[in-house]
């Protein structure tokens, strides 16, 4: 079974008080839903989601269980997985803040990297991004659905308008209505098929650029492999 065909090994944990709680991400990529627990694992969902060398995600796909050097059984469960068109994986944790899960997290963090160096993948605890480009990708991310791509004439327009670099405002308004013409422009950039900076806020002024291919492969968004 591939890692991406399968459902939580174990229940996302809940805490009494707290506004955040498990869920589940619509996801552009494999078309289904993935389980998620934190927000932070949310927002590393949307950038590896909007990364165009993913194929596949899950969350909590497997158990990772080893012997420590005293003998004892120790076990895992990684909050991430993603498959990348080269066949490899990535196994990731997704803390809240760097250094989060003290000593036991980074302990379990060098066995799982053991093992997944063993077949070829990768292990990563996936920092948090900085709040503008976090906020940046959960915007474009609202406009992540096919349906936002728009009829192919808007889309061609739109890509036409953009083939120079110009604001954001300007390549719109000479594409027509902006009701319109938005979100076939945001989900554009969601795909790569046009890029701008994500290292400031999204504004009207932003330069928009072409993306770097034709197909929509673009800049790498989430965390490199």
């Amino acid at each position: 079974m591939r890692f991406e065909e399968l459902r939580p090994v174990s229940a996302f944990p809940t805490a009494p008080g707290k506004r955040w709680g498990p869920g589940w991400w619509w996801s552009a990529t494999t078309g289904g839903h993935v389980a998620h627990g934190s927000a932070a694992m949310v927002t590393q969902l949307m950038l590896l989601d909007r990364d165009p060398a993913v194929v596949g995600l899950a969350g909590r796909p497997v158990r990772m269980l080893w012997r420590d050097h005293e003998g004892a059984v120790r076990s895992w469960v990684p909050q991430l997985f993603a498959r990348y068109a080269d066949g490899t994986g990535m196994l990731a944790d997704c803390p809240a803040r760097p250094g989060a899960g003290g000593a036991a997290a980074q302990r379990a963090g060098e066995a799982v990297r053991a093992a997944c160096e063993r077949v070829g993948w990768v292990y990563r605890r996936l920092e948090p991004p900085g709040p503008v480009i976090a906020g940046n990708v959960r915007w474009l991310a609202g406009y992540r659905h096919p349906r936002f791509r728009g009829a192919a004439q808007v889309e061609e327009a739109v890509l036409e308008a953009f083939s120079r670099p110009r604001p954001l405002a300007e390549g719109v308004r000479a594409v027509g209505n902006p009701l319109a013409v938005l979100p076939v422009v945001y989900h554009a950039l969601w795909a790569h098929r046009l890029q701008a900076s994500l290292e400031a806020p999204l504004h009207a002024g932003v330069l928009v650029i072409p993306g770097l291919t034709g197909t929509g492969a673009g800049l790498t968004a989430g965390a490199g492999r």
